[in-house]
């Protein structure tokens, strides 16, 4: 199976979203594995395993859901199974704006060269990340005390910040 990322302006209830979300991958033999909002409650991050990507992306779309993106994502950093049974929750979302020409495999080298260098800055975690497929961006999850260490650890990491989000997990059972 593979994962797919839902991103989406909440114009209603989250509980009636997420709703919304769980029944469409059940219907699709999908299954919800995380939800991340940001705390203003205005945009989720939805993370789906999904078994047929086609008719899963027609019904969501078929809904009164504010879509915004989706796209493949592959999970990096982390172990999908762990994901699937610990539900780690981060405070903090940097979403990246991938480099025209880098390829995912420049992507994954770099990721391996750089993560040791987070040690550096031992007030955040890396958690785990997901690259689109289509290597327009990534999202990078952490657990960090602050904003400013965050945007420190991604300094030592010599990776940019296109857009920092607070965030909240919400239940995706």
């Amino acid at each position: 199976m593979s994962l797919l990322l839902v991103e989406l302006d909440l114009t209603q209830d989250l509980e009636a979203t997420l709703e919304i979300v769980r029944s469409a991958a059940a219907n699709h033999s999908s299954e919800l594995i995380e939800v991340q909002v940001t705390t203003d409650q205005a945009h989720a991050f939805i993370i789906i395993e999904y078994g047929n990507k086609v008719e899963l992306v027609t019904e969501l779309k078929g809904t009164d859901l504010e879509i915004t993106d989706v796209a493949d994502v592959r999970l990096v950093g982390a172990d999908l199974s762990e994901i699937k049974a610990l539900r780690p929750k981060g405070n903090y979302l940097v979403e990246w704006d991938l480099p025209e020409g880098l390829t995912m495999d420049a992507y994954l080298a770099r990721k391996q060269e750089k993560t040791p260098l987070y040690a550096e800055v031992p007030e955040v975690s890396f958690l785990r990340t997901y690259v689109r497929e289509d290597m327009v961006k990534c999202l990078c999850f952490y657990d960090g005390d602050s904003e400013a260490d965050v945007k420190r650890a991604r300094d030592v990491v010599s990776a940019p910040i296109d857009r920092l989000h607070r965030i909240e997990g919400a239940d995706a059972n």
